[in-house]
């Protein structure tokens, strides 16, 4: 018998890569977002397109769709300037009626099985205050408002009444190819690479001071959410992800230089929320000389340009505190994929520009 996995927020970072890990395997896919995912896999998979705060529109859907085994919910609200609305609670009362308006008429089914829920850093209260390093799973949970603490309890609640399995995974700086989404680097790296080109200025890393980051590929946390739907032992669990090392964006940007054509220059702080939407000209150019995809600077960037900002420290005279998380559990659970970051960056973009959404190299 082929399973079947619902996947919200299919469209997303995330989400995208997971419709392409379970159809690899031979899975049934519905495919849940508002505009239809942009995947590699050739099978065929349904996507059905639904506004999760629109909770009769989803009742309505959900309660028609029979036979899911298992929920990938990747599906994330954030307010315009993205960081500011961490700490807003009307961003988190709408995150958590999100989650219940599929999943009440999904629990109605007795063919449901597992669910997966994604959390993040912020889980260990890094948007806040120092952490403790590195972050384990087994930490007491950190004491603050946030919507994962929102959806996590709903999700025990319902696991608790229907006897579902789940498991909640904490991925750090997902990397994609995924553009006009909340928090994803490489179309805004990309983007501004372009801009350089264009007006002739140095490739120049636009942050502040210098500090070590982790990061995930995309591709890793899909098949992470592959392997513990079928996995028992990670049933009721929290997972830290990363690719399995730490690295600089500094010594990063001259990889990304030679993937984008540019010549990396000495650096030059920018608020990329204000540069690059400020250029939305120059890039509709480029789109024109280049025949990309007719795709605006600010479908491009969603809100990730806001993201970037708060990743490469810009305007920060100090290194924030660091954010590193042990991912020794589910290695020793038995997932113990890893990627390289910097080739991560490199593939991601050469994807972008493959999908005519960047420009090529020179």
């Amino acid at each position: 018998m082929v399973n079947t996995v619902l996947i919200a927020g299919a469209s997303g970072l995330v989400g995208a890569a997971a419709v392409d890990a379970f159809l690899e395997d031979g899975w049934d896919v519905v495919a849940v977002s508002r505009r239809k995912p942009e995947v590699f896999s050739g099978r065929p998979f349904q996507h059905v397109a639904v506004d999760l705060q629109d909770e009769m529109a989803s009742k309505s859907v959900f309660s028609g769709i029979r036979g899911v085994s298992h929920v990938v919910y990747a599906a994330v609200f954030e307010k315009p300037g993205l960081i500011a609305g961490w700490t807003e609670r009307d961003q988190m009362q709408t995150n958590l009626a999100m989650l219940q308006h599929l999943i009440e008429p999904l629990a109605n089914d007795a063919a449901l099985e597992h669910v997966t829920l994604l959390q993040g850093t912020k889980a260990y209260g890094i948007h806040l205050h120092p952490m403790r390093i590195p972050a384990r799973e087994r930490h007491p949970r950190d004491q603050h408002e946030n919507f994962y603490w929102l959806q996590e309890d709903c999700l025990k609640e319902k696991a608790g009444q229907r006897g579902l399995r789940y498991t909640i995974f904490r991925p750090q700086l997902v990397v994609g190819p995924n553009y006009g989404v909340v928090m994803n680097l490489p179309p805004v790296i990309g983007a501004y690479a372009a801009v350089c080109r264009e007006e002739g200025r140095p490739f120049s890393f636009p942050g502040g001071v210098p500090y070590v980051w982790e990061a995930v590929d995309t591709r890793l946390v899909a098949h992470a959410i592959r392997w513990a739907a079928t996995t028992p032992e990670a049933d009721g669990q929290h997972y830290n992800l990363t690719n399995g090392e730490v690295f600089s964006w500094r010594d990063l940007w001259p990889a990304m230089a030679e993937v984008l054509g540019v010549d990396v220059g000495p650096d030059e702080p920018l608020r990329l929320a204000e540069f690059l939407p400020a250029r939305a000209d120059v890039w509709r150019r480029i789109v024109d000389r280049h025949g990309l995809r007719p795709i605006s600077m600010a479908e491009l960037l969603g809100e990730s340009h806001y993201y970037a900002d708060f990743c490469f420290a810009y305007g920060a005279s100090e290194p924030p505190p660091p954010a590193f998380v042990s991912t020794v559990k589910i290695k020793q659970a038995g997932f113990c994929e890893t990627h390289d970051t910097e080739e991560s960056f490199r593939y991601w973009l050469q994807v972008l520009q493959n999908r005519k959404v960047l420009p090529p190299a020179r």
